[in-house]
């Protein structure tokens, strides 16, 4: 019998899988047998993941279509997807107060109405798929209410609520929907989202006293996934 969490001949599409935490992501879905799909808005680092890259901004409805028709003659189906990719490592820390309105909505177009029009677009290979599961990522920082940057928690939080509505309406295709939620997780990203002094605050208050690293990440997915 073949083990059920195994991610063996399933096909998952990883957004924002160019860099960091996604490519980590992918690399897990690989190395556990599964043909990981790299959907990443930097083509050149998308195709440095896996030969199976695809061009894809998720703050755009057209480009969604054109990805999932692209999957879709590619694949036929989708087992699972990973909904990784947001605005993070570049955000400049700054009162909620101070945050612009343009600001504010260039993250949501990402972060928040991404995942739902992906996961829209890709429905019905999604429905085709083999017990297909959703993993959407979202973040400790909405538990802690982590100041700095609000558009960033109220993004994440908006995708956990949106994780456990779509639950309700996905469970009858038999699809799984979940959040996983990070804490502060280093990569080879260069970041300004937290200063050395919030470093050293945040290792003290953890359990274990040393920084999270992607691979902290990936069984948790993996398992989701499978």
């Amino acid at each position: 019998m073949s083990d059920p969490r195994s991610l063996k001949d399933r096909i998952v599409v990883v957004t924002g899988a160019g860099q960091g935490i996604g490519r980590a992501y992918a690399h897990a879905v690989a190395g556990d047998g599964g043909t990981a799909v790299i959907a990443e808005i930097n083509e050149e680092r998308a195709a440095a993941v896996a030969a199976e890259a695809f061009a894809l901004d998720v703050s755009s409805e057209e480009s969604c279509r054109q990805f999932a028709d692209a999957v879709g003659s590619r694949f036929g189906r989708v087992d699972g997807l990973v909904n990784n990719a947001a605005i993070f490592s570049t955000i400049t820390m700054k009162p909620f107060s101070e945050i612009t309105v343009r600001e504010w909505d260039t993250l949501m177009s990402v972060n928040l109405r991404g995942p739902w029009m992906l996961t829209t677009a890709l429905l019905p290979l999604l429905r085709a798929g083999h017990d297909a599961s959703i993993v959407n990522i979202a973040s400790d920082a909405v538990w802690l209410g982590r100041p700095g940057y609000l558009h960033y928690v109220a993004s994440k939080g908006g995708v956990a609520g949106m994780t456990f509505a779509l639950s309700h309406e996905l469970g009858a295709d038999g699809i799984r929907i979940n959040t996983v939620s990070p804490g502060p997780t280093y990569t080879e990203v260069d970041r300004e989202t937290v200063s050395p002094e919030q470093h050293t605050a945040m290792l003290a208050r953890q359990s274990l006293a040393r920084d999270a690293h992607p691979d902290d990440m990936v069984g948790p997915v993996v398992f989701l996934l499978s």
